[in-house]
């Protein structure tokens, strides 16, 4: 252990009391309606960060109810997309202002680094930015080639009220992938954040007040999926369910949708490989190999959590990988040089330990890492970065999310062999592929089933490209201009020019 770049406890200030975080509900912070709530303990520093009420059925009810009176009634839905986007700009520039300040909660209540958090929140603000840009320039069709006596029309309207549930792992910056979008369509929406993240969202919520959203345009609600999610999706008043998280959970939500018909869109998640050919950048592969198991932890949908490196070069790149892990800062969250924080909860680091341990009980070999991590002056929990080899791509640890600093190595031969393991996987999110032929990632990239195909590079990401999955990695299309599609429905309108429609029945029939 210490051989790793430990980041002990900074002197950062912790904050003197909890965050206190309420529902909004049709304009107005509210308690839950039996009073009830509960505490966020950060996973870093062991202190209580946010103090949240817990709601349950009559709060969902009240806030699907004004967000959809807000939506007949026209509040926003009506509004023109000059309005919407001028208030959605306001909102980017409110999270400029408000940046240090959500960056610290989102770090207390996730255990990632202040750097990284940081980084997310100017990051969402120009999302935003995107999202206002599209509220102004959607549109619809016209088809005037229809006839003489005949014009078509395709109206883009708004899909009516979302449930937006988002998870603990990206909280800001995943609900300003999907509600500026709802918002520029004209949606209006209900949000669930994540009981272990509550705070950022609800300071969210106060930006939208404050740039002048319509009340019961914006609504939040925070608890625990039972039953506040559950209700989020299964009301017949919601007309559509967005929903980031685990595979498991977005099955269930598609099962309780079913019953109303309400339209889904899924971002789920990922066992994600970066193929290494032996004409690669090893260097450069090296360290986005690096970057993508540790950032945020291995914590992320994206996470690059399996490598498959050309027989001729794996143990060269084995062993450069595991040299640059041990320099990766792993420790205090709030240490500006920290790159890897803390792990979420107690339970999910023994997760991430049983699949490790499991791996080398199946004949796995663990190079680096592969237990906690112990960082001075603090109480919360850390896991090291670790580096398991000799993996078969049976074993669970090759297959599943592990959702934590850890990767899994596996070699092949052939392009064709590549493919394959990149292919055998119930997952399609991402892949990357490393090599200085051209025609080696163009091949690549038209036949690796993934959302998204990275060469050459790793988790570069723009609002202006859609993000998304295939197979059990969700269904639909975040970001881009494919992400406010989502939010739309397409309605024909069929006209006729002047009286020229041939009768069915004949007027001259006695």
């Amino acid at each position: 252990m210490s051989e790793l770049n430990v980041v002990s406890i900074s002197k950062a200030q912790l904050p003197a009391d909890p965050f206190v975080a309420r529902h909004l509900i049709d304009g107005g912070w509210r308690q839950s309606a039996d009073g009830a709530t509960f505490e966020r303990v950060s996973p870093s520093h062991g202190t209580v960060v946010t103090r949240a009420a817990k709601g349950g059925i009559r709060d969902v009810d009240a806030a699907v109810a004004a967000a959809r009176q807000a939506f007949d009634k026209g509040r926003w839905s009506r509004t023109s997309g000059k309005d919407r986007a001028t208030l959605l700009l306001k909102i980017a520039d409110l999270i400029d202002r408000e940046r240090e300040r959500i960056a610290f909660l989102e770090t207390l209540e996730s255990g990632k680094p202040i750097a990284q958090a940081k980084a997310e929140i100017e990051g969402a603000a120009d999302i935003w930015r995107f999202a206002a840009s599209l509220a102004r320039t959607m549109h619809g069709e016209s088809h005037n080639s229809l006839g003489p006596d005949m014009l078509g029309l395709v109206l883009k309207e708004p899909v009516g009220v979302v449930s937006i549930i988002t998870p603990w792992n990206f909280p800001f910056l995943i609900v300003s992938q999907k509600l500026p979008f709802a918002l520029a369509a004209g949606c209006t929406a209900v949000i669930k954040p994540s009981e272990m993240t509550p705070a950022t969202t609800v300071i969210l919520g106060e930006l939208c007040l404050e740039a002048g959203i319509p009340a019961g345009v914006v609504n939040i609600v925070l608890g625990y999926g039972d039953p506040v999610g559950t209700a989020m999706t299964t009301d017949k008043r919601v007309d559509m369910v967005t929903f980031t998280g685990s595979t498991g959970v977005g099955k269930a939500i598609v099962k309780a949708a079913s019953g109303t018909l309400k339209k889904v869109s899924l971002e789920l998640g990922g066992k994600n490989p970066q193929v290494i050919f032996p004409d690669a950048d090893k260097a450069s592969a090296v360290d986005a190999v690096v970057f993508g198991v540790y950032f945020n932890a291995g914590e992320c949908c994206n996470s690059g959590s399996r490598i498959i490196v050309h027989e001729d070069i794996a143990e060269e790149f084995l062993k450069r990988t595991v040299e640059l892990s041990r320099k990766v800062p792993f420790g205090d969250p709030l240490d500006p040089s920290t790159k890897v924080g803390a792990i979420i909860t107690p339970e999910h680091q023994g997760k991430i330990e049983k699949y490790v341990r499991d791996a080398e009980n199946a004949g796995a070999t663990v190079r680096l890492g592969g237990g906690a991590l112990e960082v001075p002056g603090l109480s919360g929990q850390f896991y090291q970065p670790t580096v398991v080899a000799d993996v078969r791509s049976d074993m669970p640890i090759a297959r599943e999310e592990v959702f934590g600093p850890v990767l899994s190595v596996l070699t092949f031969r052939t392009l064709e062999e590549a493919i394959d393991l990149v292919n055998d996987a119930d997952y399609g999110l991402s892949a990357g592929v490393w090599s200085e032929n051209v025609h080696t990632c163009m091949e690549f990239a038209r036949r690796a089933r993934a959302g998204t195909v990275w060469t050459n590079t790793w988790m570069d990401g723009f609002a202006e490209l859609p993000f998304g999955g295939v197979e059990e990695s969700g269904q639909g299309r975040e970001l881009g201009k494919y992400g406010l599609e989502e939010f739309l429905e397409a309605k024909t309108v069929t006209m006729r020019i002047g009286r020229t429609r041939t009768p069915w029945v004949d007027p001259q029939v006695a």
